[in-house]
């Protein structure tokens, strides 16, 4: 289609953040398209983002619409749906999204939408899995933001541990983007060093929980997260619209597993152009296994 044009549902916290970290940068995003539930929601919100269209670093189109409007949009994220409270687990969110979800698909595929599906909303690597069934589109063209959110966490927390810039480590997050998800310590490193190499093993530990339990840290604190995210999918959607073939820790169809979850994939244009064969060590891999069965567990409970 190649318009450049990304539709984003919902214009809550989440939705709206990321229509401003896509304004407050270099984009390749062309239009965007703000559609909720409460339409006089989604209005202010695309009122108040072209107010900074005259000092904002790009030039991007800014409405609200409906769900008709999908039918020419390269990208639709999806980030509607009910909020995680806090205490509450990601997964229990779960009946009540997948619900709202199904009626959203049919609506946006009505429209004759052919491109690709970007989902934030919670449990996400589940709400992915069933967007990839409503749909009817190749598994590629599905995405979850993955663990991309919950490894920008573990770089920063290793880089305060370092001293260096989070962009320099090199560190994946996997799994569930959730209570199961995990460290890959295996293959983390800084400049070629291993991570493992640098801090003991007790720090390690450390990281890991923290990084597996911030959001519910945020939540308690300040009600919600969404500058965190916003920007990691911003990050994603100019993977796609640029075909960089980055790899980032993105929730694709694994077939082996039959579920979706975080794993290193090269992004483009095309969408996952591939899940890439990372080799974890033994524990990890078990880790693994524990996560997809969460998940697994996750899907079967749903009856539609």
């Amino acid at each position: 289609m190649d318009n450049n044009k990304i539709m984003i549902v919902g214009t809550g916290n989440v939705g709206a953040s990321i229509a401003f970290a896509l304004l407050n940068q270099r984009t390749a995003v062309n239009e965007i398209v703000l559609t909720d539930i409460i339409a006089k929601d989604a209005e202010g919100e695309a009122m108040d983002l072209a107010d900074a269209l005259a000092v904002a670093p790009s030039y991007v189109k800014i409405s609200r619409g409906t769900y008709r409007d999908a039918k020419d949009c390269d990208v639709v994220v999806i980030t509607a749906g009910a909020a995680q409270r806090p205490g509450e687990t990601r997964m229990e969110l779960l009946k009540k999204n997948v619900n709202i979800l199904k009626g959203m698909i049919e609506q946006i595929m009505a429209s004759g939408f052919n491109g690709i599906f970007l989902v934030v909303t919670n449990p996400m690597d589940v709400l992915t899995y069933f967007t990839w069934k409503f749909s009817g589109l190749p598994y590629e063209r599905v995405i979850g933001s993955g663990t991309v959110l919950d490894s920008a966490r573990l770089k920063q927390r290793v880089a305060s541990y370092l001293n260096v810039n989070p962009k320099s480590v090199h560190a994946y997050q996997i799994g569930e983007h959730g209570d199961s998800e995990f460290s890959v310590w295996s293959l983390a490193d800084v400049g070629g060093q291993q991570v493992t190499e640098m801090l003991p093993a007790e720090v390690l530990k450390g990281i890991s929980e923290f990084v597996s339990g911030e959001a519910y840290q945020i939540i308690e604190k300040k009600g919600a997260t969404y500058y965190g995210i916003a920007t990691c999918v911003a990050q994603i959607l100019n993977c796609i619209l640029n075909d960089e073939m980055r790899v980032l820790p993105v929730s694709s169809y694994d077939n082996f597993s039959g579920t979706c979850f975080g794993w290193p994939s090269v992004v483009g244009r095309a969408g996952v152009v591939r899940r890439l064969d990372i080799k974890l060590s033994e524990k990890e891999g078990i880790a693994l296994q524990k996560s997809v069965n969460v998940l697994k567990k996750a899907i079967k409970s749903v009856k539609i």
